[in-house]
């Protein structure tokens, strides 16, 4: 007799633990259109409140890879090995515009397969959307001839990568189900499985801008991933990091992509990003088996990205993508750009304290630079820009950051958001590590 997905919905509204047959079933009527986003939103949230053993997140995971195709690499002849990094989202989170190329230039190869944004985070896609002609879901054999050539491509998700997980993924978006361990779990895994890796790091971002608000709830997520990647037989590791500001100087599509852009092409990045991105690095390249320990891969990739090697597979990347050729010489003037500019003053004097990460994250979206429903339009130009670290001293009427608008109701709009967003006191407050921790297999 077949499973009725109401039943499924309410045993699993009532605690019990599905079976693995009645999560197959389930996830398979998403995969074909039978199941309505009513329904899938209906699971997600009771799959949220009620939450999801080890088991059944194993069993979702395995049926959202299984609802799509599976990536060979074995035609394509590649040199090094196939990994990948994923991160939980945050505020300004640009790291693998910079760490697929990185990476990729130290001699492996980089299949990425992200998100738009989710929720008040950015999404990798929507970054490199912000290009003129990048094409975010190219079909499979083109991927992986990009992947092949270039050493690193960036795309979304396609048809038929993971099917089940697209959809319920967009739906989580717009449900307040975002921040549910077993659910981010399978949607993660499920796309990395189906990709055809050697090896995953993982970035599981924490604090007031990350869907992990508490150490606790970073450190269950991050042996979440590992456990059931390893079950899966995909070697991976997961760093900590912390989501108590924005990562980098900006927050918005375009203007994160420019940030990048300087970082590659010889310019300084923000502290916090660059030790975020080579952190990464480091943990990829021994995965990998490209250096012999965390010293040698560490000098590797600095060496790689102050060569600029990282920026070339870039521009391959870019290129092979539908971009624009030039693009990294030409990015000023390629790059769309808002109309109005306003600076945030602060309003007194001091040091910049605290800030309130998630109010950024709504401050962009209130710009229009994120999405409120699944099919919302975002604008690329829109953003923050030039935002102080914590720590910083201001004088009364010095500004805390820049804001890029469409027009100036959604500039004030914003700018009341970021007012409240950031604290200015006498002292700097507390500030931790930007790398909390760091998880293996072995520590489970």
């Amino acid at each position: 007799m077949a499973l009725l997905p109401q039943e499924i919905i309410r045993r699993k509204r009532d605690g019990a633990e599905l079976q693995a047959g009645e999560i197959a079933a389930f996830v398979a009527g998403i995969a074909d259109g039978s199941l309505g986003d009513g329904q899938l939103a209906a699971f997600a949230m009771a799959a949220f409140l009620r939450g999801m053993t080890s088991a059944e997140t194993v069993a979702l995971t395995r049926a959202m890879t299984a609802s799509g195709a599976r990536l060979d690499w074995q035609g394509f002849d590649l040199v090094g090995p196939v990994l990948d990094k994923h991160s939980t989202g945050g505020v300004g989170d640009k790291v693998s515009l910079i760490l697929a190329p990185l990476v990729a230039a130290c001699g492996a190869h980089v299949p990425m397969i992200s998100g738009r944004g989710l929720g008040h985070t950015g999404g990798t896609l929507d970054k490199l959307e912000a290009i003129p002609g990048y094409d975010a879901t190219p079909d499979i054999p083109r991927f992986q001839q990009v992947v092949a050539e270039a050493g690193c491509a960036i795309i979304g998700q396609t048809a038929e990568l993971a099917p089940a997980d697209r959809r319920l993924y967009a739906v989580r978006d717009v449900t307040a189900t975002v921040e549910s361990v077993p659910l981010i779990t399978a949607s993660i895994l499920s796309k990395k499985l189906a990709a055809g890796l050697d090896g995953l790091v993982m970035d599981v971002k924490v604090g007031n801008g990350a869907f992990a608000a508490t150490p606790q709830m970073a450190e269950d997520l991050a042996e979440s991933i590992v456990s059931v990647a390893e079950g899966a037989g995909l070697p991976t590791t997961a760093l900590i990091t912390d989501m108590d500001q924005p990562l980098g100087r900006s927050a918005g599509n375009a203007l994160e992509v420019a940030e990048c852009v300087d970082l590659l092409t010889g310019g300084t990045g923000d502290e916090r990003f660059c030790e975020v991105t080579l952190a990464l690095a480091v943990e990829m390249l021994l995965l990998g088996g490209l250096a012999a320990n965390a010293e040698a891969a560490r000098t590797k990739a600095q060496a790689t990205l102050d060569s600029g090697h990282a920026a070339e597979r870039f521009g391959a990347m870019v290129a092979a993508l539908g971009g624009p050729a030039d693009f990294l010489d030409r990015s000023a003037a390629l790059l769309p750009r808002a109309p109005i500019r306003r600076p945030l003053q602060a309003k007194v004097a001091g040091v910049l304290s605290a800030c309130d990460t998630r109010a950024v994250g709504l401050a962009v979206i209130e710009l229009g630079g994120g999405r409120r429903r699944v099919e919302d339009r975002v604008d690329p130009a829109v953003g923050i820009d030039d935002i102080l670290p914590l720590g910083t001293t201001v004088s009364k009427s010095d500004p805390i950051a820049v804001i890029h608008a469409a027009d100036e109701a959604s500039a004030e709009a914003a700018a009341v958001l970021l007012q409240k967003a950031f604290e200015i006191g006498q002292t700097d407050g507390t500030q931790l590590p930007v790398i909390r921790q760091r998880i293996t297999a072995k520590d489970l």
